[in-house]
């Protein structure tokens, strides 16, 4: 798997080092190398990145703010001099943190990870449960309980076909590599089973639960294509 690779920094220096080691890395390719958050952001928002080596501390848009606005969109490596945001940049996309100075044997266990979170194992689609992580416990949820998952702020919410629900820390892009293939992503905010749907009219969704959930401009094509077939 090659991951189309981002890097943003207001440091011309940082930006040289960590080009070198995307450019010496086989399963990195780079998409853009820039000091201007916009540019990347642009990429980013048009699904062109797969990865971003992120610095925190910039003058136009803090790491922290384009993390806000891009959610899930993409992996996050940090790239800092600054530790003492680690603990909230993990409420984001992040598969990593890196201290600068960076070396390159840091930086490759960084991207190592990255592969491990980012692939989806082969087994993964036949599975017939996943283990969700809520609070300090960890519960197994068959999939066929699941009528759709939902972005709740830093959270997801399992909802299932008894109404209630599991409330987890975690993101719809890592859950989407974790769930079969009767699951299919309908908007920013809403993964769903396929398997109960009761009705589509437009662009609304009803769920065996009798709610509604709308199917987001950028999901309609894969989305009917998909019922189509």
């Amino acid at each position: 798997m090659i991951l189309r690779t981002a890097i943003l920094d207001d440091e011309p220096l940082a930006i040289e080092v960590l080009q070198d080691y995307v450019e010496r890395t086989a399963s990195l390719q780079l998409a853009i190398a820039d000091t201007d958050p916009f540019k990347v952001l642009k990429l980013v928002q048009e699904n062109k990145v797969d990865l971003l080596l992120l610095d925190l501390q910039m003058p136009e848009l803090t790491g922290i703010q384009f993390m806000k606005i891009v959610s899930d969109s993409c992996r996050i490596i940090l790239t800092t001099a600054y530790p003492d945001y680690a603990l909230e940049s993990y409420e984001y996309n992040v598969t990593d943190y890196l201290l600068k100075p960076i070396g390159y044997e840091r930086f490759l266990k960084a991207i190592e990870k990255t592969e491990l979170q980012t692939t989806v194992q082969p087994d993964q689609t036949s599975e017939a449960y996943i283990f969700v992580k809520s609070g300090y416990k960890t519960i197994k949820l068959n999939n066929k309980q699941i009528v759709y998952i939902q972005a709740a702020g830093d959270y997801v919410e399992y909802h299932l076909a008894d109404g209630s629900k599991v409330l987890s820390l975690d993101n719809l892009k890592d859950i989407q590599n974790r769930l079969t293939t009767s699951y299919q992503r309908v908007h920013k905010s809403y993964i769903i089973n396929m398997e109960h749907i009761i009705s589509i009219e437009r662009s609304r969704i009803t769920t065996s639960l009798k709610n509604i959930i709308p199917v987001g401009d950028s999901y309609k094509e894969s989305f009917f294509e998909r019922i189509n077939n």
